[in-house]
């Protein structure tokens, strides 16, 4: 009976070190809650019989979310592609995608770190844009057109307000506002002041600011709807041009072009 037992507990020991060695952890700092401080994926031609990946059913795909079960995943999209058993906290994957019928292959891989409570928590790719695979490419943030006025035609000299503004700004401006509801309802305008270096940066800031301020209010008696276009200030934080004339007279007109109002054009679809 005694010699049983001992064999019981050798038995019971040699099957926790081979459960032991499928719940290896290969990202480094995964916690309670199923986050890891570095994700790592495991070498793709080290998988456990599945060789070149497969092809997922993209619609199971996206069903899986945080706190899925490894019963959901298993019955969602199978059982993972590498040596990771029961109590392993993470599950990989290699996936086959095309982007068109007949078109090339995409091998992807795909991980799911679970908490202690082994809930998916954690989802990643390699790579990451794989993931557009299962809700199509992302697209790429609208770039503003930028248009730039003259500091110097809208204003007079340290002027900010609507009666400092210069015939040939307020035409200017007048020409703007006409483009401008040419492009529709639409278009989004940021209103951005600049001023050049002369003076402290508290005043600067502030002159930008009013000069911006008026554009867009001129604008919108022009036509352009108020919740489309902001207005903001910059100082003298982004110059065009740097100067190193002494002369004032000189150094005022080198640093002209950093006085300016830009409109940001985007348009939204």
């Amino acid at each position: 009976m005694q010699h049983s037992s001992r064999l019981l507990a050798t038995v019971l020991t040699l099957s926790g070190l081979a459960l032991a060695g499928c719940t290896t952890v290969i990202s480094q700092g995964v916690d309670d809650e199923g986050k890891a401080s570095e994700i790592i994926f495991p070498e793709i031609d080290k998988t456990s019989g599945i060789h070149g990946g497969v092809f997922p059913n993209v619609e199971n795909l996206r069903k899986i979310g945080n706190g899925v079960s490894k019963d959901d995943l298993y019955h969602l999209i199978g059982r993972p592609h590498f040596s990771e058993g029961i109590a392993a906290r993470e599950w990989d994957y290699v996936m086959k995608f095309r982007e068109e019928v007949n078109g090339p292959i995409t091998i992807c891989q795909y991980k799911v770190i679970f908490d202690k409570d082994m809930k998916g928590q954690t989802f990643a790719w390699k790579p990451q844009d794989c993931e557009n695979f299962l809700y199509g490419k992302k697209p790429a943030a609208a770039k503003p057109e930028i248009l730039t006025l003259k500091g110097d035609t809208l204003f007079r000299f340290d002027g900010s307000s609507t009666e400092q503004m210069l015939p040939g700004g307020r035409a200017e401006l007048n020409r703007l506002a006409d483009e401008l509801k040419s492009r529709g309802s639409d278009a989004r305008m940021r209103v951005v002041g600049h001023t050049d270096r002369l003076g402290s940066d508290s005043y600067n800031l502030a002159l930008s600011q009013r000069r911006a301020e008026t554009v867009r209010n001129y604008l919108i008696g022009q036509g352009i709807p108020a919740d489309n276009i902001t207005a903001t200030g910059m100082g003298e934080s982004q110059p065009v041009v740097q100067c190193a004339e002494t002369a004032r007279s000189a150094l005022v007109a080198c640093l002209q072009p950093n006085r300016r109002v830009e409109v940001e054009v985007t348009t939204v679809r």
